[in-house]
């Protein structure tokens, strides 16, 4: 949502973060309730059934609003994680009493449905798996992570034995380059909750730089999948992911 001439000192406040993170329901904190705005707002009612309505946004007109209160999030969250959307809470970062202009507000946390700790959103008697998949000429590279077990997959193949495995292990989000989407949905249809990256975050460097942090050590040959690079790479790509979903919240501070 762009800022528009003549908007609210608030709504203002709100699309400037909302810009951040274009692809997320911003859940925006107002005093006492996390409110969701304009397209947010109308997705948002439609999933957890509460009241969609107005609010006055200066000589901007009006603007789309629904919320509810902040001690409801662990209520509300779930049930939008599980609508397959990605959540970015933002909160009041200082005391409004404190403050005579708007309050400081900034993402805290970036919910997604392959990213979650939270034992409410998690369904523990399955799997929460994030995968991506890495295309390469004729084969696939493809990793999958639950971080609430440590399960940490990966393996390659072509595409009919990269379907295969998606299949069985069912991820709830699946990470690919940006300039794969088509090769992506040719060869696994539009079943998947995807979230597209860089290029530069599939390529051999980033992955063994990011995976050699990780694990500490100065290559990978105890791991055994030294016969796997395209493997390498999709494991890679969700280690820069949970680096960007974590990291989210020390922008603001």
């Amino acid at each position: 949502m762009a800022a528009k001439s003549g908007e609210t000192g608030l709504m203002k406040q709100h699309a400037e973060v909302k810009a951040k993170h274009p692809d997320a329901i911003l859940l925006f904190r107002v005093g006492d309730f996390y409110e969701t705005f304009g397209e947010d707002a109308i997705i948002t009612s439609g999933i957890l059934g509460i009241t969609l309505t107005k609010r006055a946004n200066g000589s901007a007109s009006h603007v789309e609003l629904a919320g509810f209160p902040h001690h409801a999030l662990d209520t509300y969250l779930p049930k939008l994680i599980r609508a397959g959307k990605r959540v970015a809470i933002c909160d009041q970062l200082e005391d409004p009493k404190l403050t005579k202009t708007i309050v400081k507000r900034g993402v805290t946390e970036l919910v997604t449905p392959g990213v979650s700790i939270n034992d409410n959103v998690l369904n523990h008697k399955e799997n929460n798996f994030l995968a991506a998949v890495h295309f390469y000429k004729n084969n696939c590279g493809v990793a999958f992570l639950d971080i609430s077990t440590g399960e940490f997959m990966t393996a390659e193949g072509d595409t009919n034995y990269i379907d295969k495995l998606l299949t069985n292990f069912a991820p709830k989000e699946v990470l690919l380059d940006r300039n794969k989407r088509k090769n992506f949905i040719d060869a696994f249809g539009n079943k998947w909750l995807t979230f597209e990256m860089e290029d530069w975050v599939f390529t051999e460097s980033t992955a063994n730089e990011r995976l050699l942090k990780q694990f500490e050590t100065s290559n990978l040959k105890g791991f055994g999948v030294h016969n796997l690079p395209h493997g390498i790479v999709a494991s890679g790509a969700i280690l820069c992911y949970l680096e960007f979903v974590h990291t989210v919240r020390l922008l603001y501070f």
